[in-house]
């Protein structure tokens, strides 16, 4: 909070969606792992509306902190799925489980993101998203077409099992932009491997 105030002088509904973010955190670390998925996912989607980049950041791929996206009050799809997913790292699910995920919105005909959580390596993820507010199997989420899925220890493209890792979420630009200004927020949790 500290340092969101010193680097984003947040305004009266600003500071109030990141003490709820902030009493999210306090509230659910002791929950089992599904109900930290919902309300996780809930929060979000209730806190945050949708807005592409262009009228929130004036650029055409910019990735927003948690603490950007809650100061906004608005999001576009990354948005939404990079604070799932650091406020679930930050819930204690383990990164292994959960994966930032980029579709093709079949019904939309558009690139998305989405969160996807495995609850084992092997087992078919369930999809957190801005766009379906229920969280469904991806058996279920028809309308999306995977593309790649990465984390902070890796890069998968699709495949069987989807567990085909190609490289390092390093080679993002926008995942190294985004890891130095978390940091910079005082966010303590590895960005990558190993770091």
């Amino acid at each position: 909070m500290q340092q969101a105030e010193i680097l984003h002088e947040p305004d009266r509904a600003a500071r109030k969606r990141l003490q709820a973010w902030n009493a999210l955190i306090d509230q659910h670390q002791q929950e089992n792992t599904p109900a930290k998925l919902e309300s996780v996912n809930r929060f979000f989607n209730a806190q945050l509306v949708f807005a592409d980049d262009m009228v929130i950041w004036g650029e055409t791929d910019y990735w927003a902190t948690p603490v950007e996206s809650l100061i906004n009050g608005a999001a576009d799809c990354e948005d939404f799925t990079i604070a799932k997913y650091f406020s679930l790292r930050k819930l204690g699910v383990p990164d292994e489980q959960l994966r930032l995920t980029y579709v093709k919105s079949l019904t939309l005909d558009q690139a998305h993101m989405v969160l996807s959580f495995y609850p084992t390596p092997l087992s078919e993820p369930l999809i957190l998203d801005n766009l379906v507010r229920q969280i469904l199997p991806a058996s279920q989420r028809s309308d999306l077409l995977p593309v790649y899925s990465f984390n902070a220890q890796g890069l998968w493209l699709p495949g069987k099992a989807d567990n085909r890792r190609v490289g390092s979420s390093q080679k993002l630009p926008q995942w190294r932009d985004l890891a130095r200004k978390m940091l910079d927020e005082g966010f303590d949790m590895p960005l990558r491997n190993g770091q």
